[in-house]
């Protein structure tokens, strides 16, 4: 068994510069399911990351939209809603697509009326300034959040505490003073919302009512003391709403741990799908083991011959052939898999994203590059193993 490897690995390092290029294609088609898995496993942590900043026992409770115009939802229901024995922290939300502007920025962005208590709730991470304190909501002060790629845009700099930009809310401009930066990505309410929007600013929710002319709220951001009961508190919570109204279909909740579930799962797909067509290139790359295999056979046709003439029987020789498959797939392999996860590593740290090693992936990618390799090396090896030894010896 030992003279079999010796003389598979002696074949291939004969021709040194078409095993390597073989090699290649091989490694280059692994490197792509990689980087493409990679990809959608760091997009798939993003918003896992940022579906986590509410917690799995998060809820909103809303108005239902045909009853906008009987139930209210404002500081008695939010009461209502913290006297709840399933409540831990609940906090009102307000929110509208405005333009924000300075003096030689404009954009639109997502502005969100929200309480001190909303970072009990909301993960906003804040990197520069500070959080809204109490005297900020009671005295309804004219301050805001912004997050660091807006200060980026618009002045060049992450730092821009103390510099005010204009908010449009409602049918008036507001100057609002920036007291924090909060970091792009961690505090998004993107819970609420089904899109991704380029930018947010936050504002104590009583200065915001002011501007847009309200007194209540949009929704009602919930944390849930029991993790494993989400539909059954929430279900509690709004039953308990609907009799202060004496209404019975008045409000909404929604699970926000399931809406997280559900958009995993929709990337997970996405990722599987995007995978698949990565491993095309690695069948179309295994494809070349097979015309390298077969340009061998005809090269050691005489060579075949005298072996069989020899004694060495028909699977001996297909043993031979697909070993030098095996090897050339296993070493694609290697090489695809070593350079495509540095790859998406250096890719990873410069986006500030987490990449783990999976061992099932890298597992499955290489029994299937090594199936691929030994497929294609089936025909040429079987090729090989059928020569009729009087003729190839006849084979200049």
């Amino acid at each position: 068994m030992i003279d079999l490897f010796r003389s598979s690995f002696r074949s291939l390092f004969l021709r040194k510069g078409r095993t390597i290029l073989t090699i290649l294609g091989v490694s280059i088609g692994v490197l792509s399911v990689v980087v493409i898995s990679c990809i959608g496993q760091c997009g798939t942590g993003a918003v896992t990351d940022e579906l986590e900043s509410l917690g799995l026992s998060g809820i909103t409770i809303s108005v239902a939209q045909e009853e906008k115009a009987y139930a209210p939802l404002g500081q008695d229901e939010l009461n209502t809603v913290l006297e709840c024995e399933e409540v831990i922290e609940a906090t009102p939300v307000l929110m509208q697509t405005t333009d924000v502007s300075t003096k030689r920025y404009d954009a639109s962005a997502f502005v969100w009326g929200i309480d001190t208590t909303a970072e009990n709730i909301i993960s906003i991470q804040v990197i520069y300034g500070r959080m809204f304190q109490p005297a900020d909501i009671q005295k309804r002060e004219n301050v805001c959040l912004v997050d660091e790629s807006f200060a980026e845009k618009a002045y060049g700099r992450k730092n821009i505490i103390g510099k005010t930009i204009s908010i449009q809310g409602g049918t008036s401009i507001g100057e609002y003073e920036v007291i924090g930066i909060v970091k792009t990505g961690t505090g998004l309410l993107q819970n609420f919302i089904g899109k991704y929007m380029p930018t947010f600013v936050y504002v104590p929710y009583t200065t915001f009512q002011d501007a847009l002319g309200r007194t209540g709220f949009d929704q009602i951001a919930v944390e849930l003391s029991d993790t494993n009961n989400v539909k059954e508190s929430g279900d509690a919570i709004i039953s308990s709403l609907n009799e202060k109204i004496g209404l019975t279909e008045a409000y909404i909740s929604n699970d926000l741990a399931k809406q997280r579930a559900s958009l995993t799962s929709m990337m997970d797909i996405v990722t599987l799908i995007l995978t698949a067509v990565g491993g095309i290139s690695l069948i179309v790359a295994s494809l070349s083991i097979m015309t390298i295999m077969l340009v061998s056979v005809s090269e050691r046709t005489r060579e075949i011959g005298i072996k069989k003439a020899v004694g060495a029987s028909r699977k001996l020789i297909l043993t031979e052939f697909l070993l030098e498959a095996a090897f050339i797939s296993a070493v694609g392999c290697v090489a695809g898999l070593t350079i495509g996860y540095s790859i998406s590593y250096l890719g990873a740290n410069f986006f500030g994203m987490h990449l783990r090693l999976d061992w099932n992936f890298i597992g499955g990618i290489s029994l299937f590059s090594l199936v691929c390799g030994m497929l294609f090396g089936i025909y040429p090896a079987i090729k090989a193993s059928r020569l009729n030894p009087v003729d190839a010896l006849r084979q200049e």
